[in-house]
């Protein structure tokens, strides 16, 4: 029997990005198109939910469904969790009924201590350090805009949150350069960095942290942001808005990127904070084409991961 196959984090996709993302446009035109796909029937997928979620959930969950499998919602409220059962406890008995588990978690040694109990596929669907769906999504969605991801470049406007970390270790993997413009003291993890550049001398990407947020966008095909205060930090609300309003993707710093650059945001969004309206429903705004596509690129990799496609 072969060895279970977890994704907690970029890294386990450094050598089958390609495949991953290939796959989802596969499998993206199979559902366009109305054509029955079914390799997960008779499977099923837990989602433990510590953080609340519109994508992740529906995207899975709907995911699941459309590839014949079922998905269970579980909450701390709707597991023993809340009452004291250990993570590892949990993972085992789940893993008695289930053929993976997704996992949204506050923190990341919790993910990895599931998965080192679980004896099916854990997938991260976002932690402390790390969102690995959603970076598979993102460059999905480039792929599907620009023909190609290698040797573009993604300027990254914002946190360096757990987004970012992937977003660094997804662009080193695919040979694509990015650029993230953050404030002082808001970098990225900088074990995650290391690794990243440590795969980049192989790939031939180039990925810089810069502090002027122009300097990141100029000349760039994708500009990307995310949230400035992420769930769990709401006590930092005040002072992080104040540190990061000068990285908001407004008109004027999409300019200063490519004319055809495309803009992302992995959503939800506070409009008016770290993007404007006129921005995210501008014509170069892709992050509604970049929601569709998390339920595209999650099938691939739940396709891979609990049927071995």
């Amino acid at each position: 029997m072969a060895a279970k196959r977890d994704l907690l984090s970029m890294l386990d996709l450094e050598s089958d990005l390609v495949g991953i993302l290939e796959l989802a446009a596969s499998i993206k035109n199979r559902t366009k198109a109305g054509e029955p796909y079914e390799p997960l029937r008779g499977k099923s997928l837990a989602m433990v939910f510590e953080k609340a979620s519109t994508r992740t959930r529906v995207s899975f969950e709907v995911g699941m469904t459309q590839l014949g499998g079922h998905a269970l919602f579980l909450s701390p409220n709707d597991l023993q969790i809340g009452r004291g059962e250990t993570i590892a406890d949990t993972a085992r008995v789940l893993s008695r009924y289930v053929d993976g588990i997704m996992y949204r978690a506050f923190k990341n040694e919790n993910m990895r201590e599931l998965a080192r109990h679980a004896t099916v596929p854990v997938i991260n669907g976002l932690d402390d350090k790390e969102h690995p769906c959603q970076i598979v999504t993102d460059l999905f969605t480039v792929l599907e805009r620009k023909k190609a991801v290698k040797g573009l470049t993604l300027a990254y406007v914002g946190d360096g949150n757990n987004v970012c970390n992937s977003l660094f270790l997804g662009c080193a993997i695919a040979g694509m350069n990015m650029a993230a413009g953050v404030p002082k003291g808001y970098e990225p993890d900088g074990h995650l960095l290391a690794s990243a550049r440590r795969i980049a001398k192989t790939s031939g990407a180039e990925l810089r942290i810069v502090h002027d947020p122009f300097a990141a966008v100029k000349g760039a095909d994708v500009v990307y942001t995310d949230v400035w205060v992420s769930m769990g930090m709401e006590k930092e609300k005040e002072e992080r808005e104040k540190v990061f309003l000068p990285y908001q993707v407004n008109e004027k710093l999409v300019r200063a990127a490519k004319d055809d650059a495309v803009v992302l945001h992995c959503l939800p969004a506070h409009r008016g904070l770290e993007i404007t309206d006129e921005v995210i429903d501008g014509p170069q705004s892709v992050v509604f084409d970049q929601a569709e596509n998390r339920l595209h690129a999650q099938k691939a990799i739940l396709v891979r991961l609990l049927a071995g496609v």
